[in-house]
């Protein structure tokens, strides 16, 4: 018999099975070859080395934007100010890595830091005002989403901008600030590691420090927490600064890593994508790496898809409002799980 603990994970696994399947019944209700369109979306990200690089490429931001959602929902903090972080952070990078001068391996890191500092910073703010004010945290997000994209864009459009430029872009990145490249035929680069490593020590953090314990406590019932002694001011302050810390080193590393100009005119999404996946996650640092990589291989085969088919990429909106809609959605299988529950506690009596 399934455990009812392992309820969330079967319930995660059935949402991600509907969203496809009704895509696929819609493929095959629109496109004259539905067989095909299927198989493009299904395997053509899979097909080349160069193709399942664009899937991990993908994945690398939407790994830092889902870690530092993580945090925030696992404090039940509903804050999606990841958005503008990742996009000022990047612009922070940036502007280090046009205007500073530094050795080959000092660069990359200090512009970096820099980025992932200043996002810390920055999401300090909404956490001082939901910690000594109790100000809902997603209303001030969403407007310090709005404030960072402009302040971002004077930079660019003033400061930064390239007049030799064909588009709204930056003057080059020096090559030494650059991230290098891991494997040959693809743009998959150092900031892989650096995701995966963050993945690692949140994990730790929350599963196996005091600290933790204070976040998760903090999350399950702030008033029991306070009771209990924690001082769960400090605990929203500090979940704000790590959150704003990965969002803005995800900023800084895709800019890096992926380009060699800052040409982001407007907010990338990946802040907002990194709700999704620490849906998907369940709010578990170690199973980001699958959500942000099954999110990123849908997307990309929706692209192809799109390419090679008569059916448009924004298809893929289907399957994301799908699971958005069944996760959150707190009677989806409920009498599956009391069921469970039920036969579970006969067992042990």
């Amino acid at each position: 018999m399934i455990k009812a603990a392992h309820f969330e994970k079967i319930r995660t696994l059935a949402v991600i099975l509907i969203a496809l399947v009704l895509t696929f019944l819609i493929i095959a209700i629109i496109s004259d070859d539905p067989l095909r369109t299927i198989s493009i979306f299904l395997f053509e990200p899979i097909s080349s080395v160069s193709h399942l690089g664009n899937v991990v490429e993908m994945a690398i931001p939407l790994m830092f934007t889902g870690l530092s959602v993580v945090l925030l929902f696992r404090t039940n903090l509903f804050n999606l100010g990841a958005e503008g972080l990742f996009y000022f952070a990047g612009i922070v990078a940036s502007t280090i890595a046009i205007h500073w001068t530094l050795s080959g391996w000092l660069h990359p890191i200090v512009a970096i830091l820099a980025g992932a500092l200043t996002g810390a910073l920055l999401s300090a703010i909404p956490g001082v005002l939901k910690a000594k004010w109790n100000v809902n945290e997603l209303v001030t997000s969403l407007m310090f989403n709005s404030i960072l994209f402009g302040v971002g864009l004077y930079f660019l459009n003033y400061k930064l901008r390239d007049p030799q430029a064909f588009s709204n872009s930056s003057y080059k990145l020096q090559p030494s600030a650059l991230l290098p490249h891991l494997i040959p035929g693809t743009r998959i680069h150092l900031g892989l590691i650096l995701a995966l490593l963050c993945i690692v020590l949140v994990h730790y953090y929350m599963y196996r420090t005091r600290w933790g314990y204070e976040l998760r406590m903090t999350g399950s019932n702030r008033s029991f927490a306070e009771y209990s002694g924690i001082n769960t001011t400090k605990v929203i302050i500090t979940v704000h600064l790590l959150a704003g810390f990965l969002a803005g080193m995800g900023g800084s590393v895709e800019v890096l890593g992926m380009y060699t100009r800052f040409q982001w005119t407007s907010l990338p999404g990946y802040g907002l994508d990194g709700a999704l996946v620490a849906l998907l996650a369940k709010n578990n640092p170690l199973s980001v790496i699958g959500a942000a990589l099954f999110l990123a291989y849908i997307r990309i085969g929706a692209d192809q898809m799109a390419r090679l088919s008569d059916v448009p990429a924004e298809m893929i909106s289907i399957v994301q409002a799908v699971i958005i809609l069944l996760i959150s959605a707190e009677q989806f299988l409920k009498f599956w799980k009391t069921r469970m529950l039920l036969k579970e506690a006969g067992i042990r009596e």
